[in-house]
């Protein structure tokens, strides 16, 4: 009996001490106004490692506090740079030899990329050409061109602009992942897509646009959906503005394509009365909307084939599930709607393993049973599918933001996929465009400009 309550009793002390050290350690490692002279018994290393083990939670507060100093901050140094006008000065990297024997030139900007969309630094960027004139157009808006991009030694050019009349610090403050969307130049206009807080804390993708000009650009509204996402209280709990597509290009001579993500809200892609989860073709000279495809989550890649007739669009899927989908012309039916099946089939699965998600979206493993058309190609596990351009006759690139690579592959002449080869780049490709035998990268892990010459 004595020994057992001796036993208790010692477990009790050591307990006590357990509990005392633990709290005296948390006491040391935190504010360093306080206990000074007590810190001097670690060295700041060994504080560190005591942290990392023994107060894991600590760390992932300080890091998530350094996260949310820094995404505002990165956001207002781009805008400062904008409002500077000052010259982003190109910095040539060494070349990277690719797998397929192709050379990668890479150029750094020195300066207006310094937030990414998913990345914290050091920024994001779209891309396109309009005679000849290499323009980009950072995430927060800071808007700028140079003739013939390449070896010169020239800086690019800054183009004042009113983008923060539409998006601006307000928005980047609240999420990173509210941005510019896509860059679109046509018909002597330059059109940009962006995360469109259309009330407060309810968003939507929106267009604006305004006539080219190498001094000064001002932008209007061009589309706006007539309704809006709630990110305070959405359906489903869930919201992310990464999940907004935007992508834009040319169509015909009146008309460009536009893709409009679900946001997470899943069930807006089946609702016909919803832009949401959609391909929409937008008249550029009077407001005229047409939904050309429904059934889509987050498409990010969009290019509409003229000579072979139909548009290619790519797709983030969920966990897994990313797409390659092929939308013939020909099938195109106001009285039925090509249909490509998300939230009710897909090749990936829910983040959440929750019943209740999967009774109301089932993420079935069919398309063609369930009514809905078949992916040209998915991709399980997810590469972080992106744009996609054609490059030649039945060839095209793909790019990966997760995976870093370019996909090559062409379409034999029933329409399916062959020839398809993996090329690591190594970095995020945010954008791609193909132009006088070129393909150009817009690299988001170092804010570069990566260039590959086809010939």
């Amino acid at each position: 009996m004595q020994k057992h309550k001796f036993f208790k009793l010692l477990v009790f002390l050591l307990l006590i001490v357990g509990v005392g050290s633990y709290f005296f350690l948390n006491a040391i490692i935190g504010d360093a106004r306080k206990f000074g002279d007590l810190k001097k018994i670690f060295n700041n290393e060994q504080r560190q490692i005591i942290k990392k083990y023994l107060f894991p939670f600590k760390v992932i507060s300080e890091q998530k506090k350094q996260l949310d100093f820094f995404k505002p901050l990165s956001a207002e140094i781009e805008i400062l740079i904008k409002e500077k006008g000052s010259n982003i000065k190109i910095i040539p990297e060494s070349d990277i030899e690719l797998s397929n024997k192709k050379v990668l030139k890479k150029y750094k900007l020195n300066s207006g990329f310094h937030l990414g969309i998913a990345n914290i630094n050091p920024g994001s960027a779209y891309i396109d050409f309009y005679k000849d004139n290499f323009f980009i157009v950072s995430a927060r808006g800071v808007l700028a061109f140079k003739k013939k991009f390449g070896d010169d030694g020239k800086d690019l050019k800054q183009i004042k602009n009113n983008i923060d009349k539409f998006i601006g610090l307000k928005q980047f403050k609240k999420s990173q992942t509210n941005s510019i969307k896509d860059m679109l130049i046509y018909k002597d206009k330059i059109f940009i897509s962006y995360t469109d807080e259309i009330k407060e804390d309810c968003w939507n993708t929106s267009i604006i646009f305004g006539q080219i000009n190498f001094e000064k650009i001002k932008f209007e509204k061009f589309f706006t959906s007539q309704k809006c996402i709630n990110s305070i209280n959405p359906i489903d709990n869930e919201f992310n503005a990464m999940s907004g597509g935007g992508r834009m290009v040319p169509y015909n001579e009146n008309h460009i394509l536009f893709s409009v993500g679900e946001y997470l809200n899943r069930y807006l892609a089946q609702n016909i009365n919803s832009d949401n989860g959609k391909i929409i073709k937008l008249n550029i000279n009077y407001y005229d909307r047409e939904i050309i495809s429904i059934g889509h989550r987050n498409p990010q890649g969009l290019y509409f084939d003229s000579k072979n007739n139909f548009i290619i669009s790519t797709e983030h899927g969920p966990k897994g599930g990313d797409e390659i989908n092929l939308i013939e012309i020909d099938q195109i039916n106001n009285n039925e709607i090509l249909n490509y099946g998300w939230p009710i089939s897909s090749y990936g699965e829910h983040y959440k393993n929750d019943k209740s998600i999967y009774k109301k979206y089932p993420l079935y493993k069919s398309h063609n049973d369930y009514g809905f058309i078949e992916p040209l190609k998915y991709f399980t596990p997810s590469i972080g599918i992106s744009e996609i351009v054609k490059i030649g006759k039945n060839k095209y690139v793909v790019s990966s933001l997760k995976y870093k690579s370019l996909y090559f592959f062409e379409l034999n002449n029933q329409k399916k996929i062959i020839n398809l080869e993996q090329i690591e780049v190594f970095e995020r490709i945010r954008d791609l465009k193909f132009y006088d035998n070129k393909l150009y990268l817009f690299m988001e892990d170092t804010a570069s400009i990566g260039l590959i010459n086809l010939k």
